[in-house]
């Protein structure tokens, strides 16, 4: 007999639901069974996770996607948040948090022209204020203003002759600050040119709000403003989450540059002396048009850098170095490559022109604690001048050239709307700016389309749901195939996805969907990470199709609809056992869910896990939830599986993506173990970050060497990186030796997959930030993963350390994962690579959250 027909969930929840995190405590737990209105999605992402622990509203998951259809100004009564005198901000003569809200309500008291909308809430629960500075529109003129804007995107040819567009049309203009929580002066400065613009009564101001929206982000971190940290409450640097979008504090900022489509755009820094002004050195985005946003870019530095310079301040009075363009004045080591700054994220969006500008005077860290209040007060009010300095010269830039701005969108949209190359820049293409040469040409063959297949042979409906839900989120166009379609040779059947690259933001397609590029040889050195792909790391499958040949659906002509979310993917089969596969972040969810509410779960032999039959209703519940299949099965399994409690001593990002598995995640240190830890509270150890073997005393060695050495009834260790790598071979666990290959070395490697428990159904493709391998293994120690042969390296930077060695070349056909019982019969997995890496790698996240389900006792 067949097996039965799949139940197919259809409801509103989709794969891209919310990832419910744990309670806080004083929160009544819910019953999964209970009714519940679904979920509303930000255009097809996922609601906030951490808005969802705090009770905030996040961006887009209950109606707050900005309105765009009431008149300017828009008059919003912010409520004012309980005066914090451990502000940091306050030490500084800044603006503390709280101060904010009665300061933009008053400011939108002084005229017509300041409207306060709340964009969202950041993950600590704060308001994040966005400001619009602009001359009144009236209801009619703010969707006639929408009504121009969507045709600069949907049909730029067309927008590009539109005679209103040129005469009215209001340039977007956004101002991003304080997005790096220790680095104040940007919010201060906003509050400054608000109120100058709100009581300007010159004919210039008139004549530029009449033109020109002002955007203000106040700040983009308020968690991070109040206690004086780089990242928000969460642990993460915000300036590195666009393209992967894990934090409501960016995702507000992506909201934002789909709704309003800035063309000029500056993110505020520091600190950096003298002041540092975009555009930068090589490598260059290669998937933006370089050579129309290096001509906006560099020309508004030169008109930033004079104002900046025109202040007066100077190394000997002031301790202030002239301004720095990098562009023109440093060789490489300050780059625009990875899509996961701010100004960066905007070219993709149809910024023309944006910065990361660097305020000179350092008042964070070990500065703030030691030096005098006068001093910080000082260098702080220096650099309020200098963000003031470059927002008014970059508005006056704008406005001085509107024409030529909007026009340059325009072109970027039309270029990816016609499928035309891009324009390699050179100085006939670039007229104007200095020093342009072949180590500044990067350019990329976009494809004709990607596909997201659906049907039997891919991998991952829930991952292909996941990752459609993330490109409709990015303004990406997506169609779903109704019918089945021919492309490029290959039959897709209905219900598969399809990215027609003929769009106005291929860019943004591209940097998400393609493998990227290696760019060792280019540079020596580079700013943050080099390979990103979201095709290769999100667990679904994606072709890349080159050219259409005769006979082919065109890519636009495919029959089906332009998506605004992904279909549903939940299913459950009605008879039988039911196998979860464990494939995905959200089946390890699922499966969480199910262990914490005392379901029996068995393990089969390729690390799925087994639902009995008698859980079927709670398995649909899931299956809804989170877009997860339950399929039939005969395999009984062998083992049980337990509800895993982790002790983690990890980054933020891993502790984040414990979480968003559903593993309840327990913080431990030298210091916590030290102090006497009840290791009967958990189940495994997970050491990445942050806890050293020798620092543990006597007693805290003993305790954890009896949870790691009662055999079946012990403990075990999951262990990454190098820190991980050091922990284990101190303990005396595993015997496995670790070698370090370049400590700089970053980007997207294919492996090779054993399969079993912890790597059964792994993608063929993994990340690597400073790579490790393993060698010299022990009797019984298995290979569980090992790097591609040849050069691993797909896409981003890995070169040989200097003296020659820790190459990809020697990583080749290397252990990369491996695991195995230590000889005090301690389970323990041990990862070369970065699976959980910021919370990014999606489709990685499943080998960990298995290799913690082995280890656990």
């Amino acid at each position: 007999m067949g097996i039965p027909r799949p139940l197919l969930l259809t409801t509103a929840v989709t794969a891209g639901a919310l990832l419910l995190a744990p309670l806080p405590a004083s929160a009544a737990p819910v019953r999964e069974d209970a009714p519940r209105p679904h979920p509303v999605r930000e255009r097809g992402t996922q609601p906030d996770a951490a808005a969802a622990r705090t009770g905030a509203t996040a961006p887009g998951t209950g109606g707050t996607a900005l309105p765009d259809g009431r008149a300017y100004p828009r008059r919003t009564v912010l409520d004012t948040p309980p005066a914090n005198p451990a502000d940091k901000s306050i030490k500084l003569g800044l603006a503390p948090y709280h101060s904010l809200a009665p300061r933009l309500n008053a400011l939108q008291k002084l005229g017509d022209r300041v409207s306060v909308e709340v964009a969202g809430r950041s993950a600590g629960g704060h308001e994040l204020y966005l400001v619009t500075v602009t001359a009144p529109e009236s209801a009619h003129q703010v969707r006639e203003q929408r009504r121009m804007r969507e045709l600069i995107e949907s049909a730029p040819a067309l927008a590009a002759k539109d005679r209103r567009i040129k005469s009215s049309y209001k340039t977007p203009v956004f101002i991003n600050n304080n997005i790096h929580g220790n680095e104040w002066e940007g919010t201060d400065a906003a509050l400054k040119l608000i109120e100058e613009l709100a009581k300007a009564e010159d004919s210039g101001t008139a004549g530029l709000l009449a033109s020109n929206r002002v955007y203000l982000n106040v700040t983009a971190n308020p968690d991070g403003r109040i206690a004086g940290t780089r990242a928000n409450s969460a642990g993460f640097d915000l300036n590195r989450d666009f393209i992967t979008g894990s934090q409501p504090e960016s995702r507000a900022v992506r909201r934002i540059a789909v709704d309003k489509q800035p063309a000029v755009m500056l993110d505020l820094h520091g600190y950096v002396n003298g002041t540092l002004i975009e555009p930068t050195t090589p490598p260059h985005g290669e998937n933006y048009e370089y050579d129309l946003f290096l001509k906006n870019a560099y020309a508004n530095a030169l008109g930033m850098e004079k104002a900046v310079n025109g202040l007066g301040y100077t190394p000997g009075k002031d301790g202030v170095d002239p301004a720095v363009i990098p562009f023109r004045d440093q060789r490489e080591g300050w780059d625009d490559w990875p899509p996961i700054f701010t100004p960066q994220y905007m070219a993709f969006q149809g910024a023309v022109a944006s910065h990361t500008v660097e305020f000179p005077m350092r008042v964070n860290n070990s500065s703030y604690d030691s030096l005098p209040v006068t001093e910080l007060r000082r260098r702080s009010a220096i650099n309020t001048d200098i963000a003031g300095a470059v927002m008014r010269a970059t508005l006056k830039w704008t406005d001085e050239n509107r024409s030529s701005v909007l026009a340059d969108q325009m072109e970027t949209f039309r270029r990816g709307a016609a499928g035309e190359a891009q324009r390699p820049v050179s100085e006939e293409t670039v007229p104007g700016v200095p020093g342009i040469g072949p180590e500044d040409v990067y350019t990329t063959g976009f494809p004709r389309a990607y596909v997201i297949p659906a049907g039997a042979g891919q991998r991952s409906a829930t991952a292909a749901a996941r990752l459609v839900d993330h490109l409709v989120a990015n303004d990406v166009r997506v169609r779903r195939a109704s019918a089945g379609f021919r492309l490029a040779g290959t039959r897709y059947p209905a219900g598969s996805y399809v990215v027609d690259m003929h769009q106005a933001k291929r860019g943004v397609a591209n940097v998400i969907l393609d493998a990227g590029r290696d760019i060792s040889a280019d540079v020596s050195t580079m700013y943050d990470i080099s390979g990103w792909s979201l095709g290769l790391l999100w667990g679904a499958s994606v072709d890349k199709v080159q050219k259409v040949s005769g006979g082919a659906h065109a890519p636009g002509l495919v029959p089906g609809r332009t998506v605004s979310a992904a279909a549903p993917t939940g299913q459950v089969d009605r008879t039988g056992d039911l196998r979860l596969r464990l494939d995905d972040p959200k089946e390890l969810a699922a499966l969480n869910s199910l262990l914490a509410r005392g379901v029996t779960v068995r393990r089969a032999a390729d690390g799925s896990a087994i639902v009995p039959s008698s859980a079927r209703q709670r398995a649909a519940v899931l299956a809804d939830r989170y877009g997860v299949a339950f399929t039939a099965t005969k395999e009984k399994g062998t083992g049980a599986l337990h509800r895993t409690r982790v002790a983690a001593a990890v980054t933020s990002g891993e502790s984040f993506a414990l979480r968003e598995m559903g593993f309840e995640v327990v913080p431990v240190s030298a210091a916590t173990l030290n102090a006497g830890f009840d290791w009967s509270a958990v189940d495994v150890l997970f050491v990445s970050s942050g806890l050293r073997y020798a620092d543990l005393g006597a007693a805290a060695r003993a305790a954890l060497g009896s949870f790691l050495g009662s055999g079946a009834d012990g403990g075990g260790l999951v262990a990454l990186g190098s820190a991980g790598a050091a922990f284990n071979t101190a303990a005396g666990l595993l015997p496995a030796t670790a070698v370090a290959g370049n400590g700089d070395a970053n980007g997207v490697v294919r492996v090779v997959n054993a399969g079993g428990a912890v790597t059964g159904g792994a993608p063929a493709h993994s990340f690597v930030y400073s790579p490790l391998w393993f060698t010299g293994l022990g009797a019984g120690v298995r290979v569980d993963q090992s790097y591609g042969n040849g050069n691993p390296l797909v896409s981003g930077h890995w070169r040989a350390k200097e003296d020659g060695t820790g190459a990809p070349g020697d990583a080749a056909g290397r252990a990369s994962i491996v695991s195995g019982t230590s000889a005090t019969g301690a389970r323990v997995t041990l990862f070369g690579t970065e699976p959980l890496f910021r919370d990014h790698p999606k489709g990685l996240f499943p080998q960990v959250g298995r290799a913690l389900l082995a280890a656990a006792r």
